[in-house]
């Protein structure tokens, strides 16, 4: 008896071996297929003429703003580009992050995770070659990246535009339909003739036509003008930017396709 009892446990411990080895094996192949499907260009939005600005994996042609290399605060991490204000030491090379190359009629999609009391947002259209400006949101419209429920920011503006996916500042996206902290949102910016729609998660949240009456109506009677009196004329064609708003905040799978 004594003998088949070992058996018997043995072939248990056995089992539990193979079985817990199987999904090892199957959690490892299901993480490596996630990340397979992120950061790459499918053949349809390839032969769509989609670029890819970001592999996932090496921190590519981004700069800082007005720099000429990566800053420190930001780094390459788990197939995102995450903004880490922890990285902000004396002396630390810090900055928002900008792609080089200047876009004009463009669609630009991509995710962002952002942290708990969050803060960030997506830069475009943006100048860098005003030499009295030396922050990005002094020259380009921002899709605000936020917590709105943790962020107080999100309760301060008007009618909720500083919350997730408005015109920072300027025009609410609504609805407001922004996952909460943690979860992966997915935006697009299309910017056409100086028609410009933001779309969240799916839904387009924000239209509006830059030079119109409306727009430089609602410039007037915003913070801007006290930061530069001639933000409402953005340029034509500018550079994308990430930014450091001191939280941690993450972004993936992102594309600019050319209009």
């Amino acid at each position: 008896m004594n003998n088949l009892h070992r058996v018997k446990k043995r072939l248990v411990h056995c089992c539990v071996a193979i079985v817990t080895v199987a999904s090892l094996v199957a959690c490892s192949e299901q993480n490596t297929n996630e990340e397979n499907t992120h950061n790459i260009l499918t053949k349809e939005e390839a032969s769509q003429g989609w670029q890819l600005l970001f592999d996932g994996k090496t921190k590519g042609q981004w700069r800082g703003y007005k720099k000429t290399s990566f800053p420190d605060n930001w780094e390459v991490v788990d197939g995102t580009l995450h903004m880490n204000p922890i990285a902000k030491i004396e002396g630390a090379n810090i900055a928002d992050l900008v792609f080089p190359q200047e876009f004009e009629n463009f669609t630009l999609k991509l995710d962002w995770k952002i942290s708990e009391k969050g803060n960030s947002g997506i830069f475009y259209l943006a100048n860098e070659k005003d030499e009295q400006f030396s922050h990005i949101w002094q020259t380009a419209p921002e899709m605000q990246v936020l917590d709105n429920i943790g962020h107080p920011d999100a309760n301060k503006g008007k009618d909720g535009n500083r919350q997730a996916g408005s015109l920072y500042d300027l025009i609410p996206a609504q609805p407001q339909n922004a996952k909460p902290v943690g979860q992966w949102n997915h935006i697009e910016i299309t910017v056409q003739n100086k028609n410009v729609t933001h779309k969240q998660n799916g839904v387009v949240v924000v239209e509006y036509t830059i030079g119109s009456a409306q727009w430089f109506d609602m410039i007037a009677n915003s913070k801007f003008p006290s930061y530069n009196e001639n933000w409402s004329n953005v340029a034509t064609a500018g550079l994308i930017g990430l930014q450091d708003h001191d939280d941690h905040v993450w972004f993936r799978n992102i594309k600019v396709k050319a209009l």
